[in-house]
């Protein structure tokens, strides 16, 4: 399939989600870089999103709990272009009964390019680039123009 491109806009789209092992750590996360993530408009499936918003303070748009639909609700935002970013802290360790829909949201992140960090290494790699203030162009799969290849 073509690329084309699209613009993330330096106001971003941020989707937050933590295996239940690591929701402590998300939680410091966001704690700590707060002022940074609060200009931004923020997503989360559902027991996150819950929890980052009562101890947080920021205004987050919970999504529902991942083994219930959340993961692919995500999915589904990042397929239409309305999530720019997503930090996902996952456990490694321990199998969930929601592997397959993990999967499938990880598939979704890299077939439409968007910026992933799965550890808050790469979490903080992300938040402190130079880019993350910008506007960018990224590729993504040209699906409207393999839609109109495969009509004419």
């Amino acid at each position: 399939m073509n690329t084309t491109t699209r613009p993330i806009f330096s106001h971003k789209r941020i989707a937050l989600v933590a295996h239940d092992s690591c929701k402590q750590n998300l939680l410091n996360w966001v704690k700590k870089h707060k002022e940074a993530l609060a200009p931004h408009q923020l997503y989360a499936t559902g027991t996150t999103g819950h929890l980052l918003s009562r101890e947080t303070g920021l205004e987050i748009a919970s999504l529902l709990s991942g083994p219930m639909g959340g993961d692919q609700q995500l999915g589904g935002l990042i397929a239409e272009k309305k999530i720019d970013m997503m930090i996902f802290f996952w456990d490694p360790m321990n199998a969930a009964p929601h592997d397959p829909d993990v999967k499938a949201l990880m598939r979704i992140a890299t077939v439409w390019n968007i910026p992933v960090a799965i550890n808050q290494s790469t979490a903080d790699f992300l938040l402190t680039s130079n880019l993350f203030d910008q506007k960018i162009d990224i590729d993504i799969p040209d699906y409207e123009g393999y839609l109109k290849a495969r009509l004419d």
